[in-house]
């Protein structure tokens, strides 16, 4: 053999080992699994753990709420009413929110807010008992009367000003409403969001409606801080069982100011009371938090706003993210 041959040889077998790794490499480095948008996880497909992932479309850009980022809770021409003495609608970040109604103020129940100095009976209050007290970190938008005359007078609530307020609100969460139920691209994940771990994306299930139940749903931005999420909703939402609240947990730098429920009906949040719901919900009819008599507290970090109906909630604390 000559020195050239030799060479060659080491060459080749050099060069099989080398294609042998690769090939190997390629084929197990993501240990077979379909990764959607990077950085982000999957979510199992419906027929359970160990199925095919699913790969969620993008969601584009949080929506626009215009005047309705402002407030944490809408009850469209219906009002909003609170049982319970602990629930309290604040900004998440400190800033003063509303929440209101483009009905008269007097649908408006169970709540103050802190316009004026709240030294009962003097304040900004409505339709307040000794057993239904809730309390807003900022103004209540509603068409007059106003809702205390003796220290909440038309000059401060329940006036010309405050009901254009509430209109440009419903004008504006409508608007956001069509614009989530439009977008395109949406992927069924199932109709139980209860036990998965969802990418961001737009989702929507064949049924029309989604529950939350059995688990918590867990939404993984893959340490993308402006990941959005919207789920379409024909028909209902409904998050929590009997005696069985659930929550949505944020991880990987997920937001509640970039999670959206658009919902074709109503939504019932946590009715037996406790968990931690998360987004702004926009409901075309009634939107519901617990129910009478359960303890504190079931938690919103996001907003509720119902276009064409009531906003009702049970010792429910609302944080508000800044627009």
């Amino acid at each position: 053999m000559t020195k050239f041959d030799g060479y060659s040889r080491c060459l080749m077998w050099f060069m099989v080992l080398l294609l042998s790794a690769f090939a190997t490499g390629c084929g197990q480095g993501d240990g077979g699994k379909v990764l959607g948008d990077p950085g982000s996880v999957v979510a199992p497909a419906p027929g359970g753990p160990g199925g095919p992932p699913v790969i969620p479309g993008p969601a584009g850009p949080a929506p626009a709420l215009g005047a309705a980022g402002a407030f944490g809770g809408f009850g469209g021409n219906a009002g909003m009413t609170n049982q319970g003495l602990l629930t309290v609608i604040v900004g998440a970040q400190g800033q003063p929110v509303s929440i209101g109604t483009t009905a008269a103020s007097t649908l408006m129940t169970g709540f103050h807010d802190n316009v004026v100095p709240y030294a009962p009976p003097n304040g900004c209050i409505y339709t307040e008992t000794p057993l239904n007290v809730g309390a807003v970190n900022g103004s209540i938008m509603t068409a007059a009367p106003a809702p205390n005359p003796a220290s909440c007078g038309a000059p401060t609530e329940g006036n010309a000003v405050t009901f254009a307020a509430a209109q440009a609100a419903a004008a504006d969460a409508l608007i956001a409403y069509n614009d989530l139920a439009g977008r395109p691209g949406a992927t069924d994940p199932g109709a139980n969001l209860g036990g998965l771990t969802l990418a961001p994306g737009i989702y929507k299930t064949a049924g029309g409606g989604f529950l939350l139940t059995g688990s918590d749903l867990t939404l993984d931005a893959g340490g993308n801080a402006n990941a959005v999420w919207v789920f379409q909703m024909a028909n209902t939402l409904t998050v929590g069982a009997a005696g069985a609240p659930r929550s949505v947990i944020l991880a990987g730098g997920a937001q509640p100011k970039n999670v959206f429920w658009q919902v074709g009906s109503a939504a019932t949040i946590n009715s037996a009371g406790g968990g931690t719901m998360v987004g702004t919900i926009i409901s075309s009819a009634a939107t519901t938090f617990s129910t009478a008599g359960n303890p504190c507290c079931t938690i919103l970090n996001g907003r509720a706003l119902a276009l064409n109906a009531s906003v009702t909630m049970v010792n429910t604390v609302i944080n508000v993210p800044a627009p």
